[in-house]
């Protein structure tokens, strides 16, 4: 340990002991892999990047609708609810809803005012047409989106199991949170696909995410969280830009001794998946400061353009603007942009009180710019790679709550699916007659995983890692009636 190299002299004792650790344990270790790879190789090995079989799509587009959207006041209708609205669910012909076997599929994580059974039903607060060749009905509330009824595959018999809001978590990583932390889908996508543009993120979060929403990586590693973006070129990212104006010679330099250090700090913890993250994304964020601030640059957008995503409406000026940016994103190569309507807290979509208000004031900020992007997405020959996704964490009660609400419901609720090489203009699953119990047809919510990535040709039972053995209802089934 004297010699006086400068290289010799950089190595501390907690470098060379942790070189020689490696050393020693790196011969048994090779020999355990090497028994492992023999045995288990026929059951699993790392993603490769490509998919397991030949995609019908290449992209996704998840809006995601936090508090729990109206089933029966969106794509459900009930007219049940209108015609007994003001009885009790056993003054009915339907008292069968509330039998407790089929109420057993609840696991109450958080027990409170909420998420209970109302039992006085409460009549439809919005009237339903039908739209296109298909003849599927929406509600008056989602006047834009109706017109695109032809592009839609409807599915209307959700589960869960959540009463409350952890349902949010549970929708997108198919857990209930009584069970602990599981990765999301956007995290097996990104972990099990390769980059489509390495100067963009691959998994991207637009819009407010609660606390217990937060990441998604969880146990496949945090390199593997979607990457949070903000509608504002000059502020998109978290410590995105310099807080004072740096040359390109003055940034080189930085970035150089970033990666130097971190380098060193690699051979002490070689392990630590943190690092890794950390490290990538210090290389990707270099490369986004140029590649992001282009993307929302919507100066080269038509006014016609921007008009249709209703960026000249103060009402839905902020989602126009994030579905805009989902559009440039997948135009661009991005695999997964997760985007959350409504966050904060419960939710914005949850209606315990003044329902109608609620949701014809929030259908009326989300309807035009959803009806815009699937419009321009097929117009422009995207659709048919991209999936876009309508999803929410629960429906709502066919009883009233209070005097003009309606409670959590976990039973049955609708979600829609369009492009991405599905079936269009079909309604697949229904709900009994007031839209308590998903009684066609049904589908926990990991069938709506198992089809997306079917679609982007993955399959999950490849992605398992060893050590984190999942359940058959974390991988869900695809649902090949909606799959053209």
């Amino acid at each position: 340990m004297n010699c006086q190299h400068p290289h010799c002299r950089s190595i501390n004792r907690r470098v060379f002991l942790a070189d020689l650790g490696m050393g020693f344990t790196g011969l048994a270790l090779g020999a355990m892999l090497h028994r492992e790879a023999i045995g288990n190789s026929a059951e699993w090995s790392p993603p490769t990047g490509l998919p397991h079989f030949a995609p019908k799509a290449k992209s996704v587009i998840w809006l995601f609708m936090n508090g729990g959207v109206s089933h029966v006041e969106s794509f459900d209708p009930k007219p049940m609810l209108t015609k007994y609205g003001g009885k009790t669910i056993a003054e009915t012909p339907f008292a069968d809803v509330q039998n407790p076997k089929k109420l057993a599929i609840e696991r109450l994580v958080v027990p409170d005012a909420n998420g209970n059974q109302r039992n006085t039903l409460y009549p439809l607060q919005i009237g339903f047409k039908k739209h296109g060749q298909s003849g599927i009905e929406f509600s008056d509330w989602f006047p834009h989106l109706a017109r695109h009824a032809d592009r839609l595959a409807v599915v209307r018999s959700l589960w869960t199991t959540d009463s409350n809001h952890g349902a949010q978590t549970q929708f997108h990583s198919g857990r209930n949170m009584l069970d602990g932390e599981f990765p999301t889908l956007g995290a097996w996508v990104h972990y099990g696909l390769g980059s489509l543009n390495d100067n963009l993120p691959q998994f991207i979060s637009i819009g407010t995410r609660e606390y217990w929403n937060k990441k998604d990586g969880h146990y496949l590693g945090p390199a593997h969280d979607a990457v949070p973006l903000r509608i504002d070129p000059k502020n998109p990212l978290d410590f995105g830009q310099p807080e004072r104006p740096f040359s390109a010679d003055a940034q080189s330099v930085g970035r150089n001794l970033v990666r130097e250090l971190n380098a060193l700090r690699g051979v002490e913890y070689p392990n630590d998946p943190a690092l890794a993250a950390r490290v990538a994304s210090y290389d990707l964020a270099f490369r986004m400061q140029q590649s992001v601030p282009e993307v929302l640059d919507y100066s080269k957008e038509s006014e016609r353009t921007k008009a249709l995503y209703g960026l000249d409406q103060p009402h839905c000026r902020e989602f126009g603007s994030q579905l805009l940016a989902a559009r440039r994103l997948v135009e661009r190569g991005v695999r997964f942009i997760q985007i959350q309507h409504g966050g904060g807290g419960a939710g914005a979509w949850d209606a315990h009180s003044g329902l109608k208000t609620n949701h014809s004031k929030l259908a009326l900020a989300v309807d035009q710019p959803i009806g815009a992007l699937l419009e321009d997405l097929d117009q422009r020959g995207l659709l048919d790679e991209t999936l876009v996704v309508f999803a929410t964490e629960f429906g709502r009660t066919p009883g009233s709550q209070g005097s003009d609400g309606r409670d959590h419901h976990i039973f049955g609720f609708s979600v829609w699916m369009a492009g991405g090489g599905l079936k269009r203009g079909v309604v697949h699953g229904a709900t009994d007659e007031i839209g308590f119990h998903a009684v066609e047809n049904r589908h926990y919510v990991t069938d709506i995983h198992a089809t997306i990535l079917q679609q982007l040709g993955l399959d999950s039972r490849k992605l398992e890692i060893p050590g984190r053995k999942r359940l058959e209802i974390d991988h869900g089934k695809p649902i090949q009636e909606i799959i053209a």
